[in-house]
């Protein structure tokens, strides 16, 4: 079994925020797309260490995945065995204040 994974309320308010700009001009893909990056953050549970090393932040516990032009960032914390879904971040928009609240 995995690690459990926790969508941040940030990264909740990301995801709403891109699904509300793709469903502009899109509402069906806009659907599909964000489904598709919650699934993908799902399955970073049972691979806690796929991702790599935030460069910006150099810390091993922040770690990211990419689908798309979207950076996946997350926490990996091992007491508890847990993962946080820090932000959904589009990589044209730089680089993410990942501790932003």
């Amino acid at each position: 079994m995995g690690w459990p994974v926790t969508l941040t309320e940030q990264s909740q308010r990301d995801l709403q925020e891109i699904v509300s700009f793709i469903a502009r001009n899109n509402p069906e893909r806009a659907r599909t797309f964000g489904n598709e990056l919650i699934s993908q953050a799902l399955s970073i549970g049972d691979f806690p260490a796929m991702g790599r090393i935030v460069p910006e932040l150099g810390d091993p516990a922040v770690r990211e995945i990419v689908h798309g032009s979207y950076r996946i960032v997350y926490e990996r914390l091992h007491a508890p065995n847990a993962i946080y879904i820090l932000r959904f971040w589009q990589a044209a928009r730089g680089t993410p204040d990942i501790r932003e609240g």
